[in-house]
């Protein structure tokens, strides 16, 4: 967090998902001098869904969204955390060693943070974006 505060000129207003760590380490990070709130995405199983193996490998379904502040002033209309959740996505389906049930794994970390690295220079450097 606080190499993210480093490379910010301006202050921001920040959103993260509802991992407890992240509870407090942007705001003392940037000193409460960010608009910072957490979006809690609450799951549970949907009742209509069988028990077999579909319900097995289908995503929960999702029972409410709850908004926390936690310091500054953030505006309601950008609290949302669709740009990490895309970024995310798109990771774990160009890469297939961030999908269940796959054998694409690296046995060494070094081989994980070259695979990863490589992943982003393309995708931010030579990939046209539609």
């Amino acid at each position: 967090m606080a190499d993210v505060r480093d490379r910010l000129a301006n202050r921001v207003q920040l959103t993260t998902d509802g991992h407890r760590p992240y509870l407090i380490a942007p705001a003392r990070a940037f000193d409460y001098q960010v608009d910072y709130s957490m979006l809690q995405k609450l799951y549970g199983m949907d009742p209509q869904r069988s028990r077999g193996v579909e319900a097995r490998y289908s995503p929960a379904k999702l029972q409410a969204i709850k908004v926390i502040h936690i310091c500054g002033s953030t505006n309601p209309a950008h609290i949302s955390t669709s740009f990490a959740e895309r970024s995310n996505l798109t990771m774990r389906m160009q890469m297939r060693r961030f999908t269940r049930l796959t054998n694409e794994f690296s046995k060494q970390i070094d081989n994980h943070k070259a695979a990863i690295a490589l992943h982003f220079v393309h995708y931010n450097f030579c990939r046209i974006h539609g």
